[in-house]
């Protein structure tokens, strides 16, 4: 398909270039508008109390003290909510055999982590409803736990949920060619064991929902911090047995969500049943505490590893056996099985090679469910895959970079299909390699290791490369049954001054997506970025579409904008022609005025062509076209997922004395198809590869063998701040993908997935020569040094 955007010169020539988010000026000026920055007449608060047990059986509520705490007007039990709101079930049908119990609003009579909410207090503050909360007696029978991912299902283990009748919630495997046969015949065979540790998405503003149910219109709206207000939507009409056409879901400022704000939680829909019952606004802002409680965790795997390889350092074949456990239920409607079944797709991705054969095992837990978090699947599949290709290059003696060379796709082998079975239209991974290679000067890198070991400093370089999904097309969930949307849409409008308002499907987190779809539509009709207005988060307003997730906003979005830009553009050119007496492929429309195509000769401003079409109508030709609105949808069709790639290096140097880790440089380079704002992108890698070593080196959700958690706050989980960080050089190669006119695929997740695996591999490099090894993240300064064996105990 030809595009005209590697012409830097054409007219209206955004796409491609940094410009500045429209949002900004705002937001800085601390103008934004967040969840809890609305008040609503008659509106209250709800608290909730979470049971304290990993595992008990609800006896017994008595509310006496709390209704009689000032300000506290009600509290609802499992049961109460119950009556108005149907319980949900998070599995999927394409996930084959994957099970969850139903999962109440509230729990009615067992709670099954310790953060589950057993009841709900409102009152007409928060501070009411938080005392209320604490003098809520609840009565427990403690029940036994499961806790152990490893042992949950042996016979010994309790079974969770007894009409499940085992703790397996899900188990994939995938059998390409004769694994056995090849490692039983390969030259060199490497296997690892690898941990990642359990963590979750600290998104600076917390989960947030406020709603208000209308008795006299029939109409419920949320105002809600999430990334997909449609599903939203859909989930709360069915539940709450309302037309979808009464509720409507408003998503304005959101704080960040990284996956933490794509899910369904109890607590949220519980105070969307509350709204219908008391009929009045109900607001919930979870604390900082009840996020590291309740927000989903994800990441905790346990996973053993084979890889078999000649003797030129050829891959033959890999054997994967992951390990995972999601909580007491499998979160709805995305479910929690998709982060292993990831795991499984894409362990072995960048390689060429033939045999492969991987497993995942997902368990239930009395522990926070567990679902998807920024680049699902992503960081476990690399760490794995490139922990053991460097593996494999040090016992033959080969660079970690040769060894790449010799095994990555090669650039023109596309389309290709992978022997997990996916299918890759187009990628870079040589070109991306030897790009990385340049910019972190890799020789000169080596000879500064030498040198600084000559000095007793133990350095590393570590290399990752990988691949990402995005732009899902319905795939990914429709054919399992769930009512997410795998398109987008856009409206553009040319109001009587000539400005362009674009309403759009896909959702401003924080990320930039109103200055992606600006320029994106700046360009497609003609007009400066500054005279387009994005809306977006509204499901009254705004076409129907997915929403933000899976690095499918321009990808899917964009493209939807770009068509329905140019739609307009054409209307608008036709309108002009008839009005200027000429053809309208004679015309154009530049920096906001439609003139000669030939020669650029100005011939009418926008908004004199809007003031006749909305104001005199009657001097245009009978039967002229003049809707000056249009819109369109798009969603993939080709490949049921758009695969971008990259290769992240990173720079470490290891103080084998107490352990520590110090980043000291950290490069990416990436390749999302099309940039539409090279600056938007740069910051989505800079964002994703900081989440990426914070895995790596300090994010860890601790617990005890009874399932409480251990590390619920700021204090003791640790998070990457501005000065652990290093510098991160990003650079791009641009493979646009075919499937769309815009040609661009997704960003927002390439950083997460490759950065942890290269810290891993940069301080295995530094280690390596002192016999050390780690291969459990994070890689604490007590791992370090039982890597290097001066910890035993």
């Amino acid at each position: 398909m030809n595009s005209p955007f590697g012409n830097p010169n054409r007219p209206n020539s955004y796409i491609g270039k940094t410009v500045p988010r429209p949002n900004a000026k705002r937001l800085v000026q601390g103008r934004g508008q967040y969840v809890d920055d609305m008040v609503l007449p008659r509106m209250v608060h709800v608290v909730f109390v979470r049971c304290p047990h990993a595992h008990a059986k609800i006896t017994g509520i008595d509310a006496t003290g709390a209704l009689a705490v000032k300000g506290v007007l009600r509290v609802f039990t499992g049961a109460d909510i119950a009556a108005v709101c149907t319980p949900w079930v998070g599995t999927l049908a394409h996930l084959k055999g994957l099970k969850s119990p139903p999962e109440h609003a509230i729990a009615t009579d067992r709670a099954c982590w310790v953060g589950e909410p057993v009841a709900a207090v409102v009152a007409t503050s928060r501070a009411a409803a938080e005392d209320g909360a604490a003098l809520v007696d609840v009565d427990y029978e403690t029940l036994a736990e499961v806790t152990d991912m490893m042992t949950a299902l042996d016979q010994a283990t309790p079974v969770l949920h007894p009409e499940m009748g085992d703790n397996l919630a899900f188990q994939r495997r995938h059998d390409e060619g004769d694994v056995d046969a090849v490692f039983a015949a390969a030259h060199t065979v490497v296997e690892a064991h690898f941990q990642t540790g359990r963590h979750t998405g600290v998104t600076l503003e917390p989960r947030s929902i406020l709603v208000d149910w209308n008795p006299g219109e029939g109409q419920m709206i949320a105002w809600h911090a999430t990334q997909a207000p449609h599903m939203i939507q859909v989930v709360l009409a069915q539940h709450l047995d309302l037309p979808e056409s009464r509720v409507r879901v408003v998503c304005g400022d959101v704080g960040g969500s990284y996956g933490i704000k794509v899910h369904i939680y109890p607590d949220e829909i519980a105070t969307a049943a509350i709204a219908k019952i008391m009929a009045r606004p109900v607001k919930f802002i979870a604390d900082r505490l009840e996020s590291f409680t309740t927000d989903i965790h994800a990441r905790d795997h346990e996973i053993w590893g084979r890889i078999a390889v000649d003797k030129d350092g050829k891959i033959l074949a890999f054997d994967i056996d992951d390990w995972t456990a999601i909580g007491a239920y499998s979160v709805y409607p995305r479910t929690s099985a998709i982060e292993g079944n990831q795991v499984v797709n894409l362990c072995g991705g960048p390689y060429d090679f033939k045999d492969y054969r991987a497993k995942t095992t997902v368990v239930f837990q009395n522990k926070t469910p567990t679902s998807q978090y920024r680049a699902v699947g992503h960081p476990i599949a690399v760490t794995v895959t490139e922990g053991l290709v460097d593996m494999a290059a040090a016992k033959l003696g080969l660079d970690p970079v040769e060894i790449r060379r010799r095994n990555l796709f090669a650039d023109d082998a596309y389309p290709v299909v992978s022997p997990a079975k996916l299918r890759f239209e187009g990628l870079s991974h040589h070109a991306s390699l030897d790009k990385l290679i340049a910019l972190m000067d890799y020789d000169a890198l080596r000879a500064d290791q030498a040198d600084a070991k000559s000095r007793g400093v133990v350095r590393g370089i570590g290399i990752a490369s990988f691949i990402e999904l995005t732009n899902p097309s319905p795939f990914m969930y429709g054919i399992g049954g769930a009512r997410i949307s795998a398109q987008d849409g856009c409206t553009v409008r040319m109001d009587p001054d000539g400005s362009i308002v674009a309403a759009s499907s896909v959702t401003e987190q924080g990320q930039g997506t109103e200055a992606m779809l600006s320029q994106i539509v700046a360009e497609g009709v003609g007009v400066l970025p500054s005279e387009v207005r994005i809306i977006t988060g509204d499901t009254q307003s705004t076409p129907y579409g997915g929403g933000t997730w899976a690095s499918r906003g321009a990808g899917i979005g964009g493209e939807a904008a770009l068509q329905a830009a140019r739609a307009l553009r054409g209307a608008i050119l036709e309108v002009a022609g008839a009005m200027l007496q000429c053809a309208p492929d004679t015309l154009d429309i530049r920096d906001g005025a439609v003139v000669d195509k030939a020669d650029g000769a100005d011939r009418m401003p926008l908004g004199e062509l809007g003031r006749i079409v909305y104001f005199r109508g009657d001097t245009l030709p009978k039967g002229l076209p003049r809707e000056l609105v249009q819109t369109r949808h798009y969603t993939p069709a080709d490949y049921p997922f758009a695969f971008t790639n990259g290769v992240q290096a990173s720079y470490v140097e290891v103080d084998t004395d107490t352990g520590a880790v110090k980043l000291l440089n950290h490069w990416c380079v990436e390749d999302c198809g099309r940039v539409i704002n090279p600056q938007l992108v740069d910051e989505q890698i800079r964002g994703g590869i900081v989440q990426g070593l914070g895995a790596a080196l300090f994010e860890e959700l601790h617990y005890d063998a009874e399932g409480q958690l251990l590390n619920g706050s700021m204090a003791d989980y640790l998070v990457p701040m501005a000065g652990e960080m290093p510098d991160m050089i990003i650079a791009h190669i641009e493979t646009p993908t075919l499937e769309s006119d815009l040609g661009a695929k997704g960003a927002g997740e390439a950083g997460t997935a490759g950065a942890a695996a290269a810290v891993m591999n940069a301080i295995n490099d530094a280690l390596r020569p002192l016999g050390g090894e780690v291969t459990a993240m994070p890689f604490t300064p007590e791992r370090v040094l039982r890597g290097l064996g001066k910890l035993t105990d």
